[in-house]
């Protein structure tokens, strides 16, 4: 079983991203409501300071065509009047925007007039706007508080609603997970919530129910065939006994062979898929059982025994493990690295660690990725088989709680690596 990926430690969490997101929204809606505001703000102080200086224009105008007197702080063609209304060509009242300050005087709106037809006096009233747009300072200030007040009252909230959204996905990653690195039982189960996440598990779940169904359906066959097999084979095997000795005897004995080896290897990954195997376990000097298991496959293969451990008998590490079982991993072991790669073949012991090296095209891409499957070799150039001795290695290897880990050396080759508990 391939072990469930875990989170990279340099990503950034979906609760954080999410909680991001809300306080850049939040900024930018504060922002620019502020800014509306702001604008709205002033140009109504601007427009109510125009009406207001209009006003007091009007009314000083005819103060001074009867009287002949300035009031409403009327001036004739004061000293701060702007330019362009200073330029005045008709007798029509006109408004100026004046964003001199000078003293506690700041921004202004000036309205003029000619007095005394074209040609005569400017007649002008300013309307000081200081203290309006000194209001809209302080309104920009509050403003700016409060949204900075409700960011920091809402980022909590945001957090919060985003850690369970990302606990809820979380929970159907590990759940596709689990179901990755074999777990077809695992299950995300009814959720909180119907939205999108709540869909994604349910699609998830469906979809383990349909894997687990066909990958049943496929292990019930494989050991229904495998048992309505054994039968015929043993008595092919039977009669093969039967036929005088000769080349068409020896060469049907040998085919009858390796059709009851396939047999068997079908029976024994049925076993490990219904559970019934159990491991009968011992203490046993590990390197004597590797090279014993070497032995009986009859190949040319080098086997190193290095590094005792500090339980030894004599020079040998002592395992407590099924040593059949043992035997059966390391014997598939070589006999895949003969079959499939390229002399020499090379088994190292050390510690609890069994190593068989070849130096042939090693292990395909898509092996190394999805483990080793039934009736799949991977690629051609490694020649053909019916894939059942990896599978058979891993399923020992699991059942006595050992690692087995395939790779490819960097000058090339194939490696698998036995690591016993």
């Amino acid at each position: 079983m391939r072990p469930f990926p875990r989170p990279r430690p340099d990503r950034v969490s979906l609760r954080w991203k999410i909680a991001a997101l809300a306080a850049a929204t939040a900024c930018l809606v504060a922002a620019a409501v502020g800014a509306l505001v702001h604008v709205w703000t002033a140009r109504d102080i601007r427009g109510r300071a125009e009406a207001q200086a209009l006003n007091s224009l009007y009314a000083a105008m005819e103060v001074h065509r009867r009287t002949g007197t300035l009031t409403n702080g009327a001036g004739l063609d004061p000293a701060g009047l702007p330019a362009s209304l200073r330029r005045l060509t008709d007798t029509s009242r006109h408004t100026a925007y004046d964003g001199h300050v000078d003293g506690n005087l700041g921004p202004s709106v000036w309205a003029a007039v000619r007095a005394d037809g074209p040609g005569g006096r400017v007649l002008a009233v300013q309307v000081n706007m200081g203290p309006e747009l000194h209001d809209l300072q302080r309104l920009d200030v509050t403003m700016t508080v409060a949204s900075l007040a409700a960011l920091v009252a809402a980022t909590p909230v945001a957090v919060y609603g985003a850690g369970l959204l990302a606990r809820r996905l979380r929970r159907v990653s590990e759940t596709a997970g689990r179901i990755s690195a074999g777990d077809l039982d695992a299950r995300t189960g009814p959720t909180k919530g119907r939205d999108e996440v709540a869909d994604i598990a349910a699609t998830v779940d469906l979809m383990a129910d349909s894997l687990s169904r066909r990958l049943r359906t496929e292990r019930q066959f494989t050991a229904d065939v495998a048992h309505e097999l054994r039968t015929p084979v043993g008595g092919l095997l039977a009669a093969a006994d039967l036929l005088p000795p000769g080349e068409t005897e020896d060469l049907l004995r040998a085919r009858v062979r390796d059709l009851r080896g396939l047999v068997e290897d079908l029976l024994e990954i049925s076993r490990l898929d219904a559970g019934a195997e159990r491991p009968v376990r011992a203490h046993v000097p590990l390197g004597a059982v590797v090279s014993e298991a070497v032995a009986r496959t009859g190949l040319d293969t080098r086997v190193t025994v290095t590094g005792p451990g500090p339980e030894t008998v004599g020079t040998l590490e002592t395992v407590e493990t099924d040593p059949r079982r043992l035997e059966r991993i390391v014997g598939n072991l070589v006999i895949n690295a003969h079959r499939h790669g390229a002399a020499p073949v090379e088994v190292a012991v050390e510690g609890r660690t069994v190593v068989v090296r070849d130096h042939g095209p090693g292990f395909p891409r898509d092996l190394l990725l999805g483990g080793p499957r039934r009736f799949h070799t991977g690629a051609a150039e490694r020649g053909s088989g019916h894939g059942l001795g990896l599978t058979i290695a891993v399923g020992q290897a699991r059942l006595l709680g050992a690692k087995l880990r395939l790779e490819n050396a960097p000058d090339g080759g194939a490696v698998a690596t036995l690591r016993l508990p």
